[in-house]
């Protein structure tokens, strides 16, 4: 039996990152019973340990509630708790979709940051409700009428009957619950009408296949009935239908306005695109859910492991990962200095980091990340347009005409005393501002800036700026051509391809110049001298040395004639002449980390 529309509520809790979002989830299972205090875990609806180390969520979560209302009704709550983190924005519209309103959870000690207004923002246009929920009110900083005027300041919604709770104490909690009864409108759909259903997310069981999880926008889905997905063509045999409670739990149907999973021997998460429509075999919808689009890498970067002998391990661990995370991309490629290895495309740095740890972490494997570079496209000389995702495949310059680079618009949060470091950040950066304004005693900068200057250590620049206070969310915008030049870095007149990298022409003498220092630094001397040099194409850019270990070949002779040291010292010459032609230089994986930390100085 489906539940009458009028007594389901969809929505999602929409907050930066830390202000209480994944705490408030858990509050809301006690309170209405879904699972029993001994069943109750810290941030139960997250359940990777990367998750709940660094307090983010990864993956979008659901859970239905079932809540007994202050009117005597029982209402269906569907709670999706979406990721925070630009990175998985795409994921995080799609969550939205699938809701008709928003929880605005906002800290009530810190106030509105960057990642709150660019996920407000999709909830805005996503045409939600928004509840504003201020949480965290029993501690000492906090300051409920300071953020309810930054939220009408700046988010421009009004906040004068904002729902004041402390999810860690659970003060506050059943206004929250009232307030989605209430204020939140009840989602719409015809139960006669074709199937049309919006494919939230998809993730892999080892027992089950894939599991799509589902929001029912008109029609009836059942078990045993053949769906089809619109956008890929892909045609299923449904085989159980359930809901979670936050557990698993089979049901026979989902209707209008329900949100559940689906399983139907689906057997890689590839195949289940985030976004899709999903409709009846025998009877289609005339038209898809819009907005669907398949998720794109924006940011490339090689793994190689330490031990060439673990490479088929690596093949194996990537493998899996991908079956459970279809925005994760890999292809095999081979490096001169780094052996066999897989060129890997991720959504964003975040997700980079979060693959490269779960990679060491769950598989146990000692990996080499090359630097982080973004896609850029090429337009030849015969007019021809090729995307570029490694540097060192990059053609000849005579046959170039131009190279375009993608731009971000960057959203900055700071105290106002650490605006001018801010802004000077984003100066070197070769970033152009847009906006300047301010929120009380904190300024909002909106800059233009290059991809490629941001992946590689923005952020950690900007928290140290800023004294971790700025908080920071961008979004791409489009391709700019820049005038863009390959660096190679030579050691013993060798060039490292895991090193080249595309630079702005106006900063490549200051890069090459510091990537060739610390790698002096790091690079220890062997018996042989050997020169350090950043290029572009034949000219070189900057160079340092490393001295040679000398052995003392004159030690044994006391005193006696000149002519016998001179030869000693001829033989030992012509022996490290030999040597640099033959000899191989270690680069220690450190050398390869720090060089692309470069900026950290």
């Amino acid at each position: 039996m489906t539940t009458p529309l009028s007594r389901i509520r969809n929505f999602s809790i929409v907050a930066h990152i830390d202000h209480g979002k994944s705490t408030l989830s858990d509050r809301l299972i006690q309170e209405t019973g879904a699972l029993s205090k001994r069943e109750m875990t810290e941030q139960v609806l997250d359940n990777m340990d990367i998750e709940r180390e660094r307090g983010i969520t990864i993956k979008a979560q659901t859970v239905r509630l079932e809540y007994k209302a202050r009117d005597g009704e029982t209402y269906i709550l569907n709670l999706m708790d979406t990721p925070g983190h630009v990175d998985f924005a795409y994921e995080v519209s799609r969550s939205l979709a699938a809701c008709e309103g928003s929880i605005l959870v906002v800290d009530s000690s810190q106030g509105v940051e960057a990642q709150t207004l660019a996920n407000v923002y999709q909830a805005i246009d996503n045409d939600h409700e928004i509840v504003p929920v201020l949480n965290k009110i029993d501690l000492p900083a906090a300051d409920p009428d300071r953020v309810r005027e930054q939220i009408e300041d700046v988010i421009g919604i009004d906040a004068s009957d904002a729902v004041l709770c402390s999810a860690k104490t659970g003060e506050g909690i059943a206004d929250v619950l009232e307030a989605v009864v209430t204020r939140l409108p009840a989602p719409k759909g015809d139960i006669d009408a074709p199937l049309k259903a919006l494919l939230v997310d998809a993730w892999y069981d080892p027992y089950l296949g894939v599991v799509v999880l589902v929001r029912v926008m008109d029609g009836r889905l059942r078990a045993g009935m053949k769906v089809r997905m619109i956008n890929s063509g892909a045609v299923h045999q449904v085989d159980r239908i359930g809901v979670f409670r936050p557990k698993q739990v089979e049901v026979d149907e989902l209707g209008p306005g329900e949100i559940g999973y689906i399983t139907a021997q689906i057997k890689q998460v590839a195949d289940a695109a985030v976004g899709d429509t999903l409709t009846e075999e025998k009877r289609q919808t005339s038209s898809p859910l819009p907005g669907f689009r398949v998720a794109q890498s924006v940011v490339f970067c090689g793994l190689f492991p330490v031990d060439a002998a673990d490479f088929e391990d690596l093949r194996a661990a990537i493998g899996r990962l991908r079956l459970n995370d279809a925005s994760f991309t890999y292809e095999m490629e081979t490096s001169a200095a780094l052996g066999f290895g897989f060129r890997c495309g991720f959504l964003g740095l975040l997700h980079l980091e979060i693959i490269q740890e779960r990679l060491s972490r769950e598989f146990d494997l000692d990996l080499i990340a090359t630097a982080p570079s973004v896609v850029y496209r090429i337009t030849l000389t015969n007019g021809e347009v090729l995307e570029l995702h490694n540097p060192a495949d990059m053609p000849d310059p005579v046959k170039i005409d131009t190279i375009a680079e993608p731009w971000i618009k960057a959203t900055i949060l700071t105290p106002d005393e650490y605006l001018g470091a801010v802004i000077k950040l984003c100066q070197d950066r070769r970033g152009v501002q847009r906006e300047l304004s301010y929120v009380g005693s904190r300024a909002m900068v909106i800059y233009d800036l290059p991809l490629n200057e941001v992946v590689f250590d923005f952020y950690d620049r900007l928290k140290s700026v800023s004294k971790g206070y700025a908080s920071f969310d961008y979004q791409v915008e489009d391709y700019r051509v820049g005038d863009l030049v390959k660096m190679s870095i030579l050691v013993n007149a060798e060039p490292v391809d895991a090193l080249s990298m595309l630079v702005h022409r106006d900063r490549a003498e200051a890069r090459g110049r510091g990537m060739v220092e610390k790698m002096k630094d790091l690079i220890s001397p062997h018996m042989f001298q050997i020169p350090l040099q950043a290029a572009i194409g034949g000219r070189i850019i900057a160079r340092e040395t490393i001295r040679a270990l000398r052995k003392d070949v004159t030690a044994k002779c006391y005193g006696g004639d000149m002519s016998r040291k001179r030869k000693l010292l001829d033989k030992q010459k012509a022996g490290k002449k030999r040597m640099r032609q033959f000899g191989k230089v270690d680069i220690p994986q450190e050398a390869f980390i720090a060089a692309l930390k470069m900026d950290a100085d």
